[in-house]
Order: C-alpha cells, then structure tokens, then sequence
C-alpha cells in the first residue's frame, strides 16, 4: 500500500472540516507533504467524482459527496489501492519441484483474499466516521488537559 491513501483520506477530510474551497498548497501544508502531490492525489479523486476542481486565483478542491456516504473503499477504488502485495516472488513455475513452482500462485491468491478482507473493511468506514472520532479525540483531549473551550 502506498501512502497516496493516507494522502487522500486526510485531504477528504480535511475539505470535509473546512467546506470551503481549497488550494493545494493549503492541503498539502495540512497534510504535510507537497502540492503536486496533492494535485496528483485529488486528480484521481476528482475523476472518482469524490471531489470537484475550481480554476483560477481562487480555485482549489471542494468535496461534493455527503461525507457520511463518501467509503474508505471508494477512495481505495479511485487510488488503485493494492494492501497486500509481493513486488518478489519465491520459486519459478517452470521448476518440477510442486513447491517451488506452486509457491507464487498460492501467495497470490492469500494476498488477493487479504485485500478484499481490506477492501469489505473499508466499505463500512466512512468519511463521517473518521470526522466523529477526530472531534471525539479532541474532546478526550481537552477534557484530560482541563480545558474547557
């Protein structure tokens, strides 16, 4: 997995927070990385019809769905997101060995069953869910800190 997933949900969310338009560049300070990274990011999203794009002096990203209906597993869709995955496989398929050609099949088939487990988990998260337990864990915080603002 990459971290374009991590890079999306926190701008999501993000534009979710803010509900105002908003440029790369204030996205990418929020998220900590760079804006053409975002705008590499929020293109993919925008193509997923997850965000829209304004032009101009003014322009940036805005989110267009109800965060309670925008899944985790949508954002996974729109980035191509694999979870599990072996760049490196172990044995050769030519070999007459039944281990050493059989072992890439069958690893194949565990990362491809571990991916839709992931990929079931992420359709019952929502962009809702992960706003309420950010604003829940501001609150713990400040309860725990004293502070009553």
């Amino acid at each position: 997995m990459t971290s374009e997933f991590a890079v999306a949900v926190h701008g999501v969310v993000y534009l979710n927070q803010t509900q105002v338009t908003t440029s790369s560049e204030e996205l990418a300070s929020n998220v900590c990385t760079n804006p053409a990274r975002i705008r590499k990011v929020m293109a993919k999203l925008k193509k997923a019809g997850i965000i829209e794009t304004k032009e101009g002096l003014e322009g940036g990203y805005h989110l267009i769905q109800d965060p309670a209906k925008i899944h985790l597993k949508q954002i996974c869709d729109a980035l191509d997101v694999s979870f599990v995955s072996s760049s490196w496989k172990s044995g050769d398929e030519t070999m007459p060995c039944m281990v050493a050609s059989g072992m890439s099949g069958i690893m194949d088939d565990i990362y491809d069953e571990l991916n839709d487990l992931c990929r079931n988990r992420m359709a019952q998260i929502t962009i809702k869910d992960i706003q309420d337990k950010l604003i829940k864990n501001r609150l713990k915080l400040k309860s725990m800190a004293g502070d009553d603002r």
